[in-house]
């Protein structure tokens, strides 16, 4: 997200020496992305942040696809998948291809025993059920049903629940994740047209500074494999920062739908978008208003796209028997559109209080086993 943070201690100038109160010198390390041409934030650490003693035996963690060439519709039953006290290993991935990832995580344990950092991708997590602090070495962010959190590839985060009855809908972007171009200004500045501006994004705060030696272990994926790397400085030992490059939240609640006199397209609800792929908030909203508007979508051909909806809350126009957590994946290829009686039924309706996420990707989505375990039977007739 484009907008310029600084939290903590940081020199006057960069790139040159900052005292510690005590003697020495704090480490400067510039934590950027796409090389030195994207956005990138200048981070100063207590102790070297390179310290590494140790590096475990890796472990390929990269999925499996059990359909790779598909052109049926599924329907996951995504609160399906098996609550798991760690956090990583209750992360369990649907769909995916070299784009993105897609998972369900129902997690019970806060994460305390290790810090995770991934190197191949942007995280995005989406909160369906819980609360909690996610906690980073650029500073903690407080998260709630509804909220997006957006962790930067490279990111060294832990994340405390309030709870044990977590349920997260999580997206591992091969790119970066960035807001669309089209509610941006030249100098990145959100427009008026945007159905969300900066004020809505919640960024660092609490900046944690741990002053520690000692042994401590990251877990570090990169290239779909998990390293134990065990380092002599607490990871977050950072006294200060300043930049553009940071975890940030955002609620879907604070989405603000576009509405129309008809039925307006799917692009109007996009929040995020990355390489080959975009996210949509669907939120609670007004149906157009034109005297003899349709409000259900209208059919429409799936050529070049998969389009996933993950279903978070309300009542879904569109859908006959549709439960929270319900993942519909309606493959690139063959049209698709609302239920029998869907369509009928919307007509003279005011208002919608659907609640989800859709993520349409412009190459075709893999399925593993673990998708196909929690599909719900029949679902491609179910139009019949």
């Amino acid at each position: 997200m484009p907008i310029y943070h600084q939290l903590g201690s940081i020199p006057h100038k960069r790139h040159t020496v900052f005292e510690k109160p005590n003697g020495g010198i704090y480490y400067e390390q510039l934590f950027g992305t796409e090389g030195f041409s994207g956005t990138a934030s200048l981070l100063y650490h207590v102790h070297r942040p390179t310290m590494i003693s140790s590096i475990g035996t890796p472990q390929d963690v990269s999925p499996k696809a059990a359909i790779e060439k598909n052109i049926s519709p599924y329907m996951l039953k995504g609160f399906h998948s098996a609550p798991k006290a760690d956090f990583l290993e209750s992360r369990n991935v649907v769909l995916f291809n070299n784009d993105l990832h897609i998972s369900v995580a129902a997690p019970q344990n806060s994460l305390i025993d290790y810090f995770y950092k991934n190197a191949d991708a942007d995280e995005v997590i989406f909160v369906h059920q819980g609360t909690g602090t996610l906690r980073t070495m650029l500073g903690n962010i407080k998260f709630g049903y509804g909220d997006y959190l957006i962790i930067p590839r490279g990111m060294i985060y832990q994340i405390s629940f309030d709870t044990p009855d977590n349920r997260l809908l999580i997206v591992d972007s091969f790119s970066p994740v960035v807001t669309p171009h089209r509610y941006r200004n030249e100098f990145g500045q959100l427009l008026e047209h945007s159905p969300f501006c900066e004020r809505d994004i919640r960024r660092p705060s609490d900046l944690e500074t741990h002053d520690e030696l000692g042994s401590f272990t990251i877990k570090i994926k990169k290239q779909g494999v998990l390293h134990d790397v065990v380092y002599a400085s607490h990871p977050f030992d950072v006294i200060g920062w300043d930049g553009y490059n940071y975890p940030y939240a955002f609620s879907i609640h604070d989405f603000e739908p576009i509405t129309g006199r008809v039925h307006q397209p799917p692009p109007v609800h996009q929040t995020f978008e990355a390489h080959n792929f975009v996210i949509c908030s669907f939120c609670p909203r007004l149906y157009d208003y034109h005297p003899k508007s349709i409000p259900a979508p209208y059919n429409h051909s799936n050529i070049d796209s998969d389009e996933v909806l993950y279903y978070v809350d309300g009542d879904f126009m569109s859908r006959n028997h549709v439960e929270k957590g319900f993942i519909s994946l309606h493959p690139g290829g063959i049209p698709h559109g609302p239920h029998p009686g869907a369509y009928e039924r919307s007509i003279g309706q005011k208002e919608t209080l659907e609640l989800a996420v859709m993520i349409d990707t412009f190459k075709p989505l893999k399925l593993t086993q673990s998708a196909l375990d929690m599909q719900l039977d029949n679902y491609a007739k179910s139009w019949i």
